[in-house]
């Protein structure tokens, strides 16, 4: 039965009007919305914060908005790298940080905003999200996040069932969340192409593109892609079925990146009745792997199948940029640091199926303190989105029990500096650094703090959120007209 909801009318009633205004009234066309010419620039590294991505042909349509100067004037400062600045000012410039520092002044013109009292940090980055693909309300008709129907289907791309409606997207962004990264989930050894997204309001899911953000292919270990395929009398039913799979795939990969290297060498070198090999999208986004092109974020609980997946990348040439939820990362610390391997964990969860078993809550400060360590909090939640904060303050906390003093300072880069390095954004954002994107947090004071709140977030300069302010409460196209509870009015 289609039962709706009880604002329903209402909503039809609204979106009648809109149409009747040719959609004017609603979706306000703006500068983050006009088409983008496609990047043509090459991939450069992988996973080494500098990566950028290869033309494709669903380019980002986002563009940084006009927006006035701003000058967040006597804060505690936390860079993301490493430094605090107590009493410091942060000038945001035509979309970029231009100059952080204490004394600065403000040309006519410039919003002003007092900053005493306040601390003030880079935007948050969650480097494991399904917002979008999974959105609100959870229902059935809304579950585009897995396509369980073949261990690998690294052809799809989670940006495909991206919905920008999503009203977790405005829920994130009150936490202070100006960058997500989303993915397909875990079901299949090769699960597809994540997708960088600017946390921006949007009609379509390119105008919230990161820019020049190089995609992800999920892969997952474990118990549920031998879970999901052995129910079906299928390889994989095993982990030893998960590898043999893996490298099946990574060795056709390897054939076809061959193939069209010889082609394209046989056309640049004029040779007649030259065929192309034949066009297939899942070995397209391996190969894209095997260039650097397109960075792997595995999905992968135990330390020992985190240690054969460091085997095949070197196998087959290929370098994964970061192992997410990880509960058993700290067993293997220093060989993820030697790697350059960045692992992305949660503070606290553990025991919800046997692989996350022997998790510790110093996960994160294990893999952090070794050298070169790269330790990330993420969420898989929509709700655990809108608190990463805390979950680094969880983890400081950990930290303090085991006798480990761990400062706000270095704390905050779990949460930008690091997420933006394993994402290949790193130049781009996750600092307050002269040149990068303005993207910014205001907090009411520290934000490790469980009474923490984001005051006032910009995005590119842009303000994005204001609590202060009613009408910059953002609300999603999907909440128009429906009641916060019910007999209550929006």
């Amino acid at each position: 039965m289609n039962r709706r909801h009880p604002a329903a009318n209402r909503a039809a009633t609204a979106w009648g009007i809109c149409l009747a205004l040719l959609l004017t009234a609603c979706t306000p066309t703006t500068t983050a919305q006009r088409p983008a010419k496609p990047d043509a620039r090459p991939a450069t590294g992988a996973g080494d914060g500098t990566a950028t991505a290869k033309a494709a042909p669903f380019p980002s349509t986002y563009r940084v908005p006009e927006s006035a100067p701003v000058l967040i004037s006597g804060a505690t400062v936390l860079t993301g790298t490493g430094e605090r600045l107590d009493g410091a000012d942060v000038l945001l410039r035509e979309g970029k940080i231009a100059a952080v520092g204490r004394g600065l002044t403000a040309a006519p013109g410039t919003v002003v905003v007092d900053g005493r009292g306040k601390w003030v940090t880079p935007g948050v980055i969650d480097i494991h999200s399904h917002l979008g693909v999974y959105p609100s309300p959870g229902v059935d008709a809304h579950s585009d996040g897995n396509e369980a129907t073949a261990p690998n289907t690294a052809n799809v791309w989670a940006e495909h069932s991206v919905w920008p409606q999503d009203p977790g997207f405005e829920a994130a962004l009150e936490g202070g969340v100006t960058t997500l990264h989303v993915l397909p989930g875990s079901a299949n050894l090769f699960g597809g192409r994540s997708v960088t997204l600017k946390n921006v309001h949007a009609v379509t899911y390119q105008g919230m593109k990161f820019p020049d953000a190089p995609q992800g292919l999920k892969m997952a270990c474990g118990e549920n892609p031998k879970r999901v395929y052995g129910n079906r009398r299928t390889l994989p039913s095993t982990r030893m079925g998960n590898v043999a799979s893996w490298r099946q795939s990574w060795s056709e990969a390897v054939e076809y990146q061959r193939d069209w290297t010889q082609f394209e060498a046989r056309r640049a070198s004029g040779a007649k009745d030259v065929r192309a090999p034949k066009r297939d999208l899942r070995m397209e986004t391996m190969a894209a792997v095997l260039r650097g092109e397109v960075l792997v974020q595995n999905h992968c609980y135990r330390a020992d199948e985190m240690a054969i997946v460091l085997d095949m990348a070197k196998e087959f040439g290929y370098k994964v940029s970061s192992f997410h939820h990880a509960t058993e990362a700290y067993k293997i610390a220093d060989l993820l640091a030697e790697q350059g391997v960045c692992a992305a964990v949660w503070a606290d969860w553990w025991g919800f199926k046997m692989e996350s078993y022997d998790a510790i809550p110093e996960n994160m400060v294990i893999v952090d303190a070794a050298k070169g360590g790269c330790a990330i909090v993420h969420s898989d939640s929509d709700e655990g989105i809108q608190r990463l904060n805390q979950e680094a303050g969880k983890g400081m906390a950990a930290a303090a029990r085991a006798g480990i003093s761990i400062k706000p300072e270095h704390a905050v880069r779990w949460i930008t500096q690091n997420p933006a390095r394993a994402l290949g954004i790193a130049d781009k954002t996750g600092t307050l650094e002269v040149g990068k994107a303005a993207d910014v947090v205001v907090w009411n004071g520290d934000p490790f703090s469980v009474y923490a709140l984001a005051e006032k977030v910009f995005i590119d300069g842009a303000t994005r959120f204001d609590r202060s302010a009613r009408r910059m409460l953002p609300e999603s196209d999907f909440m128009l007209g429906q009641p916060a509870a019910p007999g209550v009015s929006p």
